[in-house]
């Protein structure tokens, strides 16, 4: 087992590691920008250290400082956390190259499911349901409508390499298929550096399912059951839950069956996710996997009592699961709402500032997760994210009346946040139905 770690991240998933690490008795190092020199994460670490000014490329997505940091502190491994570098190929190299473990799976992995085309193209060679659409990359607007043609309108145009939304445009029609290749090809070079782009059946009435995999270093790979992340908003997701409401044991066994397949055929350890969207009639299809942490990942932890930080820390060591497929149960109800620095009256706008009163909710079956306190300032700098309210209970109904309960509790004042969105959603019929898509909330905002 390591002796130190250092976290190369901050807020609520910095703090989130350091305390599975001090669990393990494992020493920990935060590194901080200067505008987080207050964060919660700095505070509760054994060590930290400065590692530029607040602009994300000259600190938290810097290797060359994090790397740096590192071999300043002495440490044995570096937990990336989510965003940032957690899915960095070429920095998961550059710390192994370093004798620095990267705790998360081989630079290979990554850029084998990272790829959409090539990930795709390993689903249907392993028989994991994916949408109709080009089996690799489309060249440009000819071979572009020629697809669009035969698997008929609406289609979506996707960046191989891309992640929350962008390089990705919605065509039904010719017309705005010739803009829409155009402008996702642009915006996918300029935001990751890949201009490749494929084309896909777009469902207009989907539900986002994802199924968490871990995976040793010894062959070993389970699922961890599925997660409904359906309530979202551009692509941003709001309140996560497990199990999904909607979907039977035949069909949960085939979806997770389906993501382990996958994760083998890439060789995969460490967390990760396989995430699909599920059609009006029942079926799954493959959407993308995210080779690292996900932000909901605590409903899973909820439910099937494994700590997943502490798992990533045990297999990156070297360690087998300690567990068979098995041996995990599905108990309860679990749901995450996504608390943000955000007005939802004004169009989402971010709102850092000064929290001069924080009150967290407590209880039986409640859990918050957050780097913030009284007088923390959030900045402006970085995701507006400041906390995830989670509960777990026996059934849903229970699940949504903790939560209801929790929001009311959770006092943040006075920065605008999306507390009062998430007290709504709990009120709403079709949400306590568990009768969404992809696109309810907003559909609901626009009502407004």
């Amino acid at each position: 087992m390591f002796s130190r770690i250092l976290i190369a991240n901050r807020g609520e998933i910095a703090v989130r590691i350091i305390r599975a690490a001090r669990e393990l008795g494992i020493q920990t190092v935060a590194v901080y920008s200067t505008a987080d020199r207050d964060s919660g994460h700095v505070k509760l670490a054994d060590q930290a250290i400065c590692i530029g000014p607040p602009p994300a490329g000259e600190s938290y997505l810097n290797s060359p400082r994090i790397i740096s940091a590192a071999e300043v502190a002495n440490v044995d491994a570096i937990h990336p956390g989510y965003g940032f570098l957690a899915e960095n190929a070429h920095f998961a190299e550059v710390c192994r190259s370093c004798r620095i473990e990267f705790i998360g799976p081989s630079a290979e992995a990554m850029k084998l499911l990272g790829d959409k085309v090539q990930c795709k193209q390993l689903a249907i060679k392993h028989k994991v349901p994916t949408f109709p659409g080009s089996k690799g990359a489309v060249e440009g607007e000819e071979q572009a409508l020629k697809v669009a043609r035969q698997i008929g309108y609406p289609v979506i145009i996707k960046a191989s390499a891309g992640g929350g939304g962008r390089g990705m445009r919605l065509a039904h029609n010719d017309i705005s298929l010739r803009s829409g290749i155009r402008s996702a090809m642009a915006e996918a070079e300029a935001a990751f550096g890949n201009p490749t782009v494929y084309i896909e059946k777009y469902l207009e009435h989907a539900r986002h399912i994802e199924v968490q995999i871990l995976g040793d270093q010894h062959g070993n790979v389970v699922h961890l059951f599925e997660r409904d992340c359906s309530m979202q908003r551009r692509h941003q997701k709001l309140i996560e839950e497990s199990p999904c409401p909607v979907i039977d044991d035949d069909a949960r066994q085939e979806v997770c069956k389906s993501a382990v397949r996958l994760a083998k055929a890439a060789g995969y350890f460490s967390a990760g996710t396989v995430e699909f969207l599920m059609d009006k009639h029942g079926d799954f299809y493959l959407l993308e996997v995210n080779t690292r942490l996900q932000v909901e990942h605590p409903v899973t932890e909820a439910v099937t009592g494994i700590d997943l930080v502490k798992a990533q820390i045990r297999v990156a060591a070297g360690g087998k699961l300690g567990f068979t497929q098995s041996q995990i149960r599905q108990n309860g109800h679990a749901l995450e709402a996504r608390i943000n620095a955000e007005d939802p009256q004004r169009g989402f706008a971010p709102c850092p500032g000064l929290i001069e009163q924080l009150q967290l909710p407590g209880g039986p079956g409640v859990r918050i997760d957050t780097h913030c306190y009284t007088g923390y300032r959030v900045p402006p700098n970085y995701d507006s994210m400041i906390a995830k309210l989670i509960v777990h209970q026996p059934t849903r109904q229970e699940a949504i009346a903790t939560m209801s309960r929790a929001l009311g509790e959770l006092q943040l004042s006075p920065i605008k946040t999306t507390i009062p969105l998430h007290m709504d959603l709990m009120r709403n019929g079709s949400f306590i139905k568990g009768d969404v898509d992809i696109h309810f909330v907003e559909r609901l905002l626009e009502k407004k």
